[in-house]
């Protein structure tokens, strides 16, 4: 049984840091690309960052380009988005899914299994 649990939220300032954690059980993160969604309030869910960790390509959205990090330690199977500059806008409820196959799509279609979420809020 695969389960994916996130942790790291929580309230920051604008122009702080905060880093996500998600923990993947019951799968390989070296076999299957991982990605991070959000959620805010009356929006739809958004791709936020991916990543496939046999060749370690990533994607991002345009939004966090050049202010979020997505890394993995294989070791133990975890995946982190290391969220810099944070802005209001990024507050959300952040989800970690893992696909069924390499790719680090921006599509949720393909994320097969997926965590509860973590809320992140940027107060200004």
């Amino acid at each position: 049984q695969v389960q994916v649990v996130e942790s790291g939220g929580g309230l920051v300032q604008a122009g702080g840091s905060l880093t996500l954690s998600c923990a993947v059980h019951g799968r390989s993160l070296w076999t299957y690309a991982t990605g991070w969604f959000r959620q805010a309030p009356g929006k739809d869910r958004e791709f936020v960052a991916a990543g496939a960790w046999s060749d370690g390509t990533t994607n991002f959205a345009d939004s966090v380009k050049g202010r979020f990090i997505i890394s993995s330690d294989n070791a133990k199977n975890t995946v982190l988005l290391q969220m810099n500059s944070l802005r209001p806008e990024d507050t959300a409820v952040y989800y970690c899914a893992i696909r069924s196959d390499r790719n680090p799509s921006s599509t949720s279609v393909g994320y097969e299994y997926w965590g509860q979420g973590t809320q992140v809020t940027v107060h200004s």
